[in-house]
């Protein structure tokens, strides 16, 4: 579930909750709507989480060979300047 229909379920769910007074003989659309709130909240927290999870990949920023010729590089430029 994505952001969007995480935020078009909060929207629904406010609709039936705050602003529409009706009901049928088995369904309270108040109830319903809570419930829609609640699904839309849960849907964006857990969108955030999937996307922040997602984005975590733990990989070397540098290749441990290039890493080591960046150090004799540096060692040789500090054994010039001395």
């Amino acid at each position: 579930m994505s952001i969007g229909v995480g935020i078009f379920l909060m929207v629904v769910g406010a609709i039936f909750a705050f602003a529409v007074r009706d009901s049928w003989d088995a369904v309270n659309l108040q109830v319903v709507g809570y419930i829609l709130l609640l699904a839309g909240l849960a849907g964006i927290v857990l969108s955030f989480y999937i996307t922040n999870r997602r984005r975590r990949v733990e990989t070397d920023a540098i290749d441990p060979a290039v890493e080591e010729e960046y150090r004799v590089v540096e060692q040789h430029h500090r054994d010039i300047k001395e």
